[in-house]
């Protein structure tokens, strides 16, 4: 059984190898065992259940309670060969007939049910059906402690009780700990094994922008946007009225976008799913409602146009970009607007002390002065060791200075304003505004008026967010977010107490900063192949009314545009492509490929290969300098770069770890810069340039 599963990886799905964790859970299940899954969105959970169910001779039953996603893996699952369908509300009465006479007759495989569905017919036909397995995904819908509880998930433990020898496996990509109890607890899971894959994605960046008026905020979107041409992306709204006003905005600038919230009937909002899935329309803008039921695998971006309720959605919204592994961007957007809206929507409600926590904790996120992958990932139960390198934070890395005049300042204002006004009447106060608020309040008058006038407004805000952060104010939402001052605050005041504030960072000054992430997923790809193959997927995916990625991936057409496969063998070793993609599709493809290297001219061997072939050779870096009449710095140059790139070069053969280590502290005092000189200066010139060169190529890879 094990030895198949390995089988059907490369045969059905075109895999070499599993992911971490699938094949132990994988062989956990054709044990009969229970499993929790715990793994990203984009990070594998579906291979866990649906390589079992081919192991096994029976049915698997999938829940799930996303029609859309129903749909778009049974697709997947049929364009691999595999028997699979679905039976929910979005089908007709024949359909249904026909749905259940296969399932009777043994001609499915994989059946996929909503839970209403399920537990309509768990005491009808499903019982004479001969279950070996049963998935339920979206697993935190049954948790009241989920941040998408359903209640008819509740009644899934009943259908559980009633297959006893039947192992379950829950799968879910969001679950703090609490969530994770529960749900063990309500699905009746029997001595069930925990498996927590890495919920480090690499390929996203992380940006955070705070405090952005309207205006400014529809420009920069636009202006990113524009960078992105032909990219699909998605951009998440508060509310229906933004959807639309930001989807007008840039459809006004020529994009191709669509807005998609509750509002709408049912048929415009599958009209506007399906043209994005099918790379139709190129944006969506949408309330969270959008995207739990997609699994389109080329979305280059998400961007939030307002604060998240909590980290648990905002991760699993990110999670629909870059789900093929390539790079992929996401900004959030946040105001203290957004903040007090949810915390009034929290008040009154089921669960309003967690809710209310749990926006709290998104708020600190948003305002993180440190690393915000560590913070994401801190979350969820898992700790990086070293700052992620690839968020706005990390790229920009604040610098402390003294604050404790500036905090007594500010605290000196809400103490003299009687604790009783908000963030904006403070800095109006403390700048010494001549608006009528402060006129009104007789706040003129007070000594702290206009002692921060030489602060801008934006400075002073970013302050008063770190006191908060700091402990030393809090911010009561119960009485009009008036500030208050904590027993910490109260001993900076007095001067008993110094505090470490780090200097606002704007937008502008960060673009100038910020270094671009290169993550090097493949070999060179000819762009012009990559886009004629583009045009024959979509072509295909019009003929057979199917989703473009649901034929290959951009992953995969990037490294048939890199690789060149023209033989059968070839475009099998293409990552994704199983034996019934390569008798459906492989021809059409390959003829494509066949026609571009028939005129594309011979590529000159890149110097850096060159290098490569003698190393393979084993030549050692100062031979290979001699042959061909190079300097060692140039030699070591080349390894970097091919290293960079994913070439199997053993770099820690010709560098120290007591130097990488060394040249890691000089490079983080430098402000992380990867410039020789600097480095080697700050090392007192006593390591080469060559080997400044390949601790950096180690120190980057590794992060």
């Amino acid at each position: 059984m094990k030895k198949k599963s390995k089988q059907l990886l490369k045969t059905v799905f075109g895999y070499d190898e599993f992911r971490p964790l699938q094949e132990e859970i994988i062989n956990r299940t054709l044990e009969g065992k229970d499993s929790f899954v715990l793994m990203p969105t984009g990070g594998g959970k579906s291979m866990c259940f649906q390589i079992p169910a081919l192991c096994m001779d029976g049915i698997t039953i999938v829940v799930s309670p996303l029609i859309s996603l129903m749909k778009d893996q049974v697709q997947a699952l049929k364009s691999n060969g595999i028997k699979a369908d679905f039976f929910n509300s979005s089908i007709s009465p024949e359909e249904e007939n026909a749905v259940i006479d296969r399932a009777m007759k043994g001609e499915l495989q994989l059946l996929y049910l909503s839970p209403e569905k399920l537990i309509s017919v768990s005491n009808t036909w499903l019982r004479e059906l001969n279950i070996k397995l049963v998935a339920v995904d979206e697993a935190h819908c049954v948790s009241m402690w989920g941040h998408d509880f359903r209640p008819e998930y509740t009644q899934l433990k009943n259908f559980r009780n009633s297959l006893p020898q039947v192992p379950f496996m829950a799968l879910t990509a969001t679950a703090d700990k609490s969530a994770r109890k529960d749900i063990e607890a309500q699905l009746g899971l029997k001595k069930s094994k925990l498996f927590i894959s890495s919920f480090d994605r690499k390929n996203l960046s992380i940006e955070v922008r705070g405090q952005v008026p309207k205006k400014k905020k529809l420009e920069e979107i636009g202006r990113f946007v524009s960078r992105k041409k032909n990219e699909s992306g998605i951009i998440y709204c508060l509310s229906r009225k933004n959807t639309e006003e930001v989807a007008d905005y840039l459809k006004a600038d020529g994009h191709s976008v669509e807005f998609y919230h509750a509002g709408m009937n049912p048929e415009e909002r599958e009209k506007v799913q399906t043209d994005f899935i099918n790379d139709d329309s190129k944006i969506i803008v949408a309330t969270i409602a959008f995207g739990m039921g997609i699994d389109k695998s080329n979305v280059r971006w998400v961007i939030h146009y307002n604060l998240p309720k909590n980290l648990e959605g905002y991760y699993q919204e990110i999670g629909r970009a870059g789900r093929d592994g390539l790079p992929s961007e996401t900004r959030l957007y946040y105001n203290m607007r957004d903040f007090v809206l949810y915390s009034q929507f929290a008040d009154g409600g089921a669960n309003s002390a967690m809710q209310k926590e749990k926006l709290n904790r998104m708020l600190q996120f948003a305002e993180a002065k440190s690393c915000r992958r560590k913070i994401l990932l801190s979350y969820f139960g898992e700790h990086l060791t070293e700052d992620c390198g690839n968020c706005d934070v990390c790229d920009n890395p604040p610098k402390d200075f003294d604050g404790t005049v500036i905090a007594q300042k500010a605290l000196s204002g809400i103490a003299r304003m009687g604790e009783k006004e908000g963030i904006t009447m403070l800095i109006n106060v403390l700048r010494g505004s001549n608006n009528a608020e402060v006129h009104a309040g007789n706040y003129f008058q007070l000594k702290t008026y206009g002692v921060g006038k030489d602060v801008s407004f934006f400075d002073w805000r970013d302050y008063i967010i770190q006191l908060a952060n700091q402990g030393l104010i809090e911010i009561m939402y119960s009485e009009s977010s008036a500030l208050k001052i904590s027993p910490i605050g109260w001993k900076v005041l007095k001067g008993e107490k110094e505090i470490k504030l780090t200097r606002p960072v704007t937008f502008e000054e960060k673009k100038k900063k910020t270094k671009p992430v290169k993550l090097v997923t493949e070999g060179e790809v000819n762009e012009g192949l990559f886009s004629e193959l583009k045009k024959l997927r979509y072509s295909i995916s019009r003929e057979e009314n199917v989703p473009a990625y649901i034929i290959f991936n951009d992953k995969a057409l990037r490294q048939m545009a890199s690789e060149l496969p023209v033989t059968e063998n070839e475009f099998l070793a293409i990552s994704g492509v199983g034996m019934n993609k390569m008798q459906e599709y492989g021809e059409e493809f390959m003829e494509v490929i066949r026609k571009y290297k028939s005129v594309a001219k011979p590529k000159k061997i890149p110097t850096t290969l060159t290098t490569f072939h003698h190393y393979k050779e084993g030549l050692s870096p100062k031979e290979i300098a001699e042959k061909r009449e190079l300097s060692i710095t140039t030699i070591y140059s080349h390894f970097s770069q091919l290293y960079t790139e994913g070439k199997k070069i053993d770099l820690k053969k010709f560098v120290e770890k007591k130097v990488v280590d060394e040249v890691r502290v000089a490079f983080n005092e430098l402000n992380r810069e990867p410039t020789m000189k600097p480095i080697y200066e700050r090392l007192e010139e006593k390591v080469s340039y060559g080997e400044i060169r390949l601790s950096l190529a180690l120190i980057l890879k590794s992060e």
